[in-house]
């Protein structure tokens, strides 16, 4: 099915000011000006996150939803859509996020906006833990975007909790995925949203 309604989930410290969100929002706003686009500023604390996200879709069809995620978005996005059945894209995707943001916990910046400083809590790594996928489902339902380069999260990791999935493993690249405007295209295809020139 056609996707109707696109949800983009940013990473730790990230924000929709992103290169990759702008680049998503960019491209939706050219070439798909009919999909609803949300790509939300998500709070510190992953139990609010999640509540934040889940209201804010609550109204959304399930069959024509889809989410992108991203590093910790990606984390969530994969428990989004085991909750919900929706489709999913994953670009290079936290899998063990409690134990990776172990070391984390404090005050930070984010990338985007480093004049308004956050904490993350200690208490947010068991909120992480509560939203762990053991294992994906339903692998056509994902795409994956995995970088072997990723400086931040292990590739091999990632591939691993992601078997059979639709997407690409990439032999460089970074974590931020430098390249990911050359992928696009083939993102939205799997999400059903051919490639349209410019308006």
């Amino acid at each position: 099915m056609t996707t109707t309604h696109l949800l983009y989930l940013h990473g730790f410290r990230s924000s929709p000011g992103s290169t990759k969100a702008r680049l998503v929002q960019d491209r939706m706003a050219r070439g798909h000006p009919a999909v609803r686009l949300w790509c939300p500023q998500l709070p510190p604390s992953p139990r609010q996150a999640i509540e934040q996200v889940v209201h804010g879709i609550a109204g959304w069809p399930r069959a024509t939803m889809a989410v992108v995620g991203s590093s910790l978005g990606g984390y969530y996005a994969t428990w989004l859509a085991e909750q919900t059945g929706c489709r999913a894209v994953l670009l290079n995707p936290a899998v063990h996020a409690a134990r990776d943001l172990a070391t984390r916990v404090g005050i930070h910046t984010g990338w985007h906006e480093p004049e308004k400083p956050f904490e993350f809590k200690a208490a947010y790594l068991d909120e992480l833990r509560a939203l762990a996928v053991a294992a994906i489902t339903v692998p056509r339902r994902y795409y994956t975007l995995i970088a072997k380069g990723d400086e931040v999260l292990d590739w091999r990791e990632m591939s691993a909790h992601y078997p059979g999935t639709a997407g690409r493993l990439l032999e460089g690249s970074d974590h931020a995925l430098t390249e990911f405007a050359a992928y696009l295209d083939e993102i939205l295809s799997f999400l059903e949203l051919d490639p349209q020139p410019a308006a």
